[in-house]
């Protein structure tokens, strides 16, 4: 093994062809463990909880701790974070792999709100409470009107996504989340081994720069559309999700009970619409 850029590792293989076999090299996109660990007061001393696990790409580590806290639940606005930092534990080996997010004095936090365990793998996100009615008690609004979309719009944004995949053109390897005004512009784009992994820096990223609540915008993924990233596009307000691939009965479930638009399969010749058909402008002449 040689060559290791962070987000990508260039491994040898044994490249079998119809004609030939040959020894060579390929990048691959790199998969490790990231641990979240979140520090609150309680009185007069500073406790701490491991909430979450997740196989993710090493990079933006610190928006994908945010943007899971956020889309989450468990803050609400970007002041509610102190510090973000790797863990500087004398004699930890796996420092970059752990971060720390401290809260801000005088926000707690109950251990016990926390209706699951937070285990997330880059396969199937956030596992365990996968209902609607967990959403419904949390007290998630509907989302309201707007944005309008062209067809034109819809179907060019696949091509863009692609062309802003750095590492996916290296290595074929990735997903991708990315936000779009609803003129088809690029508004912000991450990409990682795991869907929620890439959505969860996509939020965070926002949140950490001031830019939330978000704009009219829409959210396009590069997978399929489960009801963990809609359930985090609700948290975010985003109104409007758009699929390469196919949706989760749950996810459109989800769309329908909360006024958000979920499209799947949109390529450069058409889309599938699930819910909310009122946001997209099939003919704009």
């Amino acid at each position: 093994m040689t060559d290791r850029p962070g987000n990508s590792v260039r491994m040898a293989i044994e490249r079998v062809r119809a004609d030939r076999n040959s020894r060579d090299q390929d990048l691959v996109a790199t998969e490790e463990p990231l641990e979240i660990r979140l520090y609150w007061d309680e009185g007069d001393k500073q406790t701490w909880q491991s909430i979450a696990i997740t196989m993710r790409t090493p990079g933006d580590d610190f928006p994908l701790a945010a943007g899971f806290l956020y889309s989450e639940g468990i803050i609400q606005r970007r002041e509610d974070i102190a510090r973000i930092s790797y863990c500087t534990d004398p004699g930890e080996p796996q420092a970059y792999n752990i971060v720390n997010v401290d809260l801000r004095p005088g926000i707690t936090f109950d251990i016990h709100r926390l209706d699951r365990h937070f285990y997330t793998t880059s396969s199937c996100g956030v596992c365990g409470k996968a209902t609607l009615e967990a959403l419904e008690i949390r007290g998630c609004p509907a989302l309201p009107a707007g944005p309008v979309v062209n067809r034109e719009v819809i179907c060019a944004l696949p091509e863009t996504l692609r062309d802003a995949q750095p590492i996916f053109q290296r290595t074929g390897g990735l997903h991708a989340a990315a936000l779009f005004d609803p003129q088809g512009g690029l508004l912000g784009l991450h990409e990682d081994v795991g869907r929620h992994n890439a959505l969860d820096k996509l939020i965070g990223q926002q949140l950490l720069e001031g830019r939330m609540p978000l704009p009219p915008c829409l959210l396009l993924v590069s997978g399929r559309a489960s009801f963990e990233i809609m359930q985090k596009a609700l948290m975010a307000g985003i109104p409007f999700v758009a699929a390469v691939g196919a949706p989760s009965s749950l996810a459109v479930e989800l769309a329908g009970s909360f006024g958000m638009t979920l499209l799947g399969f949109v390529r450069s010749d058409g889309f599938n619409i699930y819910a909310g058909a009122e946001r997209v402008v099939l003919d704009s002449r």
